[in-house]
C-alpha cells in the first residue's frame, strides 16, 4: 500500500463553543485540514492549526511535506515522520515545520488502524476504551464572577464532573482569589476544578495567589509562567501542594526532558499538534510515565481521547469543543468520560457539507 494523493483546506469557522451561553462569542478560527488516501482505496484525516495571518504558510507546509510522503508506506508511520523531520531539520521543531509534520502524523495512524481494522487507541496500547474529561473553554478570564456562579452548575448538570477556569488577568490578588471562591462555593468540592494562567504570572506572583487559593482544592494550576523557564516552574511546584500542569506551549519532544528533569511540573499536559503529532505524543507519555507522573491533553478531544486512554498514566481529556463541528460524529461522553469511538482509525469522518460551507482556500 502506498500513499497515492493528498488534499488539503483552509477552513474558517465562527469562534464559538458550545459550552458557553448567553455571552456573545466574536471571531473566527482556522483549520487545515488534511485527507491522505492510497492507492488501495483507504483515506485517512488529519487536521492542524494555530490562527492568524500564517494560516497560508501553514497549509503550505503540509502541501510540501505531502509531496515527500505520496510513495511511501503509510503504515510505516515512524519511517515517515523520520522523512519528514530529516528533510526539514534545519527548520528545527518550533513552529510551522512540527504543526505541519502532526496533520500527516495523524492521518497516517488513521490508515494505519482502518487497514488492521482496530482504532488508534488499540494500536497505541488499548488501556481503557474511554478516559474522564473535563469541560474547558466555558469559564474564561473575560467572563464575570455572576457568569462563573451560574456556568459552573450548568456544566455539573450536563454531565461534566471536571471543569478548568483561567486566572491571570484581575488587577490585584484577591479579585483573583475571588473567582476560585466564587466557583468553589457554585460547584461544591466533589467536583475538579484546574485554572489556566497563559504564562501571565512571574514566579512570584504565581506562589503568592497559588497559596491563597490552596484552600479551595485545585485539581490543578497551568502554565503558571512563561513555558521555557523551567527553573521557575520548579520553584512554584515546590512551593505549593497544588499541582502545577505545564508543556501545551512546547514543540517537539525535548522541552518536556528538560522540564521533567527539572521537576517543573507534576502533571504533563501534550498539545498535539506542538508535539509533532501522534508518534511523538507517546514518547512524551512514556517519558513522563518514567518520571511517575501523570498526562494530560490538550485540545482536539476527538482525536486526543485515543492518546489518553491508551496509555496508564492517562489522566485527564481536555473537552474544548472548537473542532466538533467539522466531523460527521464525535466521542460520546457518558458520565464525565470520554468514549473512545468503536470503529477503525479515529473512528472520525469530515462533515463534507461543513467543509464546503467553511472552505476558503
Amino acid at each position: 500500500m502506498k500513499v497515492s494523493k493528498a488534499t488539503t483546506r483552509v477552513l474558517q469557522t465562527p469562534a464559538d463553543n458550545p459550552l458557553v451561553v448567553g455571552v456573545p462569542q466574536e471571531g473566527t478560527r482556522e483549520f487545515v485540514t488534511l485527507e491522505l488516501d492510497t492507492d488501495q482505496g483507504l483515506q485517512g484525516i488529519g487536521i492542524t492549526f494555530f490562527g492568524g495571518p500564517l494560516t497560508p504558510a501553514l497549509k503550505a507546509a503540509v502541501d510540501d511535506l505531502c509531496g515527500l510522503v505520496i510513495g511511501e508506506d503509510p503504515m510505516r508511520v515512524e519511517a515517515v515522520s523520520e522523512k519528514l523531520r530529516q528533510a526539514a531539520s534545519g527548520a528545527g521543531p518550533e513552529g510551522i515545520f512540527t504543526l505541519a509534520l502532526s496533520a500527516i502524523d495523524i492521518a497516517l495512524w488513521d490508515i494505519k488502524g482502518k487497514a488492521l481494522d482496530q482504532s488508534v487507541c488499540s494500536l497505541l496500547g488499548g488501556c481503557r476504551d474511554r478516559a474522564p474529561t473535563y469541560a474547558s473553554g466555558a469559564l474564561m478570564r473575560p467572563m464575570n464572577l455572576e457568569y462563573l456562579s451560574e456556568a459552573g452548575p450548568r456544566l455539573v448538570a450536563s454531565g461534566f464532573r471536571q471543569m478548568k477556569t483561567q486566572m491571570g488577568a484581575e488587577p490585584t490578588a484577591e479579585r483573583e482569589v475571588a473567582r476560585i471562591r466564587t466557583l468553589r462555593e457554585a460547584i461544591g468540592d466533589d467536583i475538579d476544578l484546574m485554572c489556566d494562567i497563559n504564562q501571565l504570572w512571574n514566579v512570584n506572583q504565581a506562589i503568592d495567589i497559588g497559596r491563597r487559593v490552596e484552600e479551595y482544592h485545585l485539581f490543578w494550576l497551568e502554565d503558571v509562567v512563561t513555558r521555557d523557564d523551567y527553573q521557575g516552574l520548579a520553584r512554584v511546584a515546590d512551593a505549593l501542594t497544588t499541582p502545577i500542569a505545564a508543556g501545551e506551549y512546547v514543540y517537539g519532544i525535548r522541552p518536556f526532558r528538560h522540564m521533567l528533569e527539572a521537576r517543573s511540573v507534576d502533571i504533563v499536559m501534550i498539545d498535539l499538534l506542538r508535539v509533532g503529532g501522534i508518534t511523538q505524543f507517546r514518547k512524551v507519555a512514556g517519558m513522563a510515565e518514567a518520571f511517575n507522573l501523570p498526562v494530560v491533553s490538550h485540545l482536539i478531544p476527538e482525536i486526543q481521547v485515543h492518546n489518553i486512554a491508551a496509555i496508564p498514566n492517562g489522566l485527564t481529556v481536555e473537552y474544548m469543543p472548537w473542532t466538533l463541528r467539522l466531523f460527521e460524529e464525535t466521542p460520546e461522553i457518558v458520565d464525565g468520560e470520554i468514549v473512545v469511538p468503536d470503529k477503525p482509525g479515529l473512528g472520525l469522518k469530515f462533515d463534507q457539507d461543513v467543509i464546503k460551507q467553511y472552505q476558503v482556500s
